[in-house]
């Protein structure tokens, strides 16, 4: 198989371009990517509002995780697919190729009879999600020298804020109004609009030559996600029955992780090119984002039960305590962005912000069954804020160790380092948790486990002394758990140190 467009790849950007040059550089491939990158973060805040609603008129209520678990898994999968394909055969042709999918995974979705198509659907959404996600980023860089790319952060921060903030608000406002299969007809017209730009977007040649896809390498590395996600969520329901399960799906996952290696060594042309992953710069930048990232999510997942429990918050009050945690990592990511334009300097601003990170938990930890509401809020948007700042760093410094030539795997590792952490990092703090509140008090324990499967909602139906002793012992065991997410923002930290590219 040979790419279209043969011919030496594409160099790196001028980095001598003048401001003017730059800016036009810049325009001319944003306005083509922004709705692929909105579209990419809002399918899962977007649909996670209509659960109850799809649950409900599917009767599905036991298996409707199913719908976020399969985007995760199908997402997950074609991150490095994606980016190893656009390398090869040019990233605009791929972003196209993802689009087409996510409409059509849209399209099945909405017009799902029964939860068997609708599952179809989400797992093309996932593939569709997945090659936006990491294309994007590729393409950006594509244009854009590496020290200047931080000058553009505040646009792909408002992408990331916007979907962030509208996708729960628009998610709401279509199932009320319309039933859930809107949420998946809206797709339709967005997904459209992101095509009709992408075409836009200048082409640029693929890596020429021959190409030989890793199909083996592909399934290995599908044999390999999956059963490890799965694994990940069934522990993260925190049920003692499904341990033995999760155990299996673990080693399962190891096996095939042990034959994908094998075979990445073997292929001419692999899926994951491991000299380059295993490069220090790459290799140590992947699992600082997996650290930040992860200990981020994990804070999301678990604070709106500590703070309806514990704290006596209103759902929408809890929400809104959400928003800074959001609004924190972009403001981090424009800032380190702007620093790094300015200063040349990458992963010490990193390891500063994380170390701030890291100090700003263990004072949650200490402080927080104390402080009021707007306190709180501002230290978890400072802590937040922190961890914020690793992210263009930790993207930028990997696609500049990986060079022009391999920027869609590169921004794949990226892509898969966040997945993988926020999975690890969600049942890490959600075990620690439970341990914690187990060796207090077995009965609260699997009442906190009720919560984190059936949600806060729950709380309304418990009888007075079974709040109360839920509010003790969670007080216990979140400072345990924001102790826990402190040493994830640490090891993130002193990752970002023994990066050896610390200038951009």
């Amino acid at each position: 198989m040979s790419p279209r467009d043969a011919g030496a790849p594409p160099p790196d950007p001028a980095p001598s371009m003048t401001p003017a040059a730059l800016r036009a550089a810049f325009f001319r491939s944003f306005p083509g990517v922004a709705p692929s990158i909105i579209i990419a973060a809002i399918d899962q805040t977007i649909v996670a509002t209509a659960l109850p609603a799809i649950a409900g008129s599917l009767g599905v209520v036991e298996r409707i995780s199913w719908v976020v678990v399969a985007w995760l898994i199908a997402a997950t999968i074609a991150a490095p697919v994606f980016g190893r394909l656009g390398d090869a055969f040019g990233r605009r042709r791929l972003l196209l190729a993802a689009l087409i999918l996510q409409a059509l995974g849209a399209l099945i979705s909405a017009t799902a009879a029964g939860f068997p198509a609708l599952l179809a659907g989400r797992l093309l959404q996932g593939f569709g999600g997945g090659g936006l996600a990491t294309l994007t980023m590729a393409l950006i860089a594509e244009a854009v020298p590496p020290r200047e790319r931080g000058r553009f952060q505040a646009w792909i921060v408002a992408c990331f804020t916007t979907a962030s903030c509208l996708g729960p608000l628009l998610g709401g406002w279509l199932t009320g109004a319309f039933g859930w299969r809107a949420v998946f007809w809206a797709m339709l017209p967005a997904s459209a609009l992101a095509f009709g730009l992408a075409l836009r977007i200048p082409p640029r040649p693929g890596g020429g030559g021959a190409f030989r896809f890793d199909l083996a390498g592909v399934l290995l590395f599908a044999a390999f996600v999956t059963p490890a996600l799965l694994a990940l969520q069934a522990a993260q329901r925190l049920n003692l029955a499904a341990v033995p399960g999760a155990i299996g799906l673990a080693l399962l996952a190891g096996l095939a992780f042990l034959l994908l290696l094998r075979q990445e060594k073997r292929a001419r042309d692999p899926l994951l090119p491991l000299p380059l992953l295993a490069e220090p710069s790459i290799l140590r930048s992947n699992l600082l984002t997996g650290c930040a990232h992860g200990a981020l999510v994990a804070l999301i997942t678990f604070l709106p039960i500590w703070l309806q429990s514990v704290r006596g918050l209103s759902p929408a009050t809890a929400g809104l305590m959400l928003l800074p945690l959001s609004l924190g990592g972009g403001i981090g990511g424009l800032t380190a962005g702007r620093l790094m334009t300015r200063t040349g300097i990458g992963m010490p601003i990193a390891g500063i912000g994380l170390g701030f990170a890291a100090a700003g938990l263990l004072a949650v930890a200490w402080l927080a069954p104390v402080l009021s509401p707007g306190w709180l809020a501002l230290l978890f948007g400072l802590v937040a804020t922190g961890m914020g700042t690793s992210y263009p760093v930790s993207q930028i410094t990997v696609q500049v160790a990986a060079g022009p030539a391999r920027l869609g795997a590169a921004a794949g590792s990226v892509q898969f380092s966040r997945t993988l952490g926020a999975a690890m990092a969600t049942t890490l703090l959600g075990a620690l948790l439970f341990g914690t509140l187990a060796a207090g008090d077995a009965g609260t324990a699997d009442l906190f486990a009720r919560l984190v499967r059936e949600g806060p909602a729950l709380l309304p139906g418990l009888a007075e002394a079974e709040r109360s002793a839920l509010k003790e012992g969670l007080t216990g065991a979140f400072r345990a758990a924001y102790g826990g997410a402190a040493l994830l923002a640490a090891a993130g930290s002193w990752l970002a140190w023994r990066v050896p590219v610390r200038r951009i």
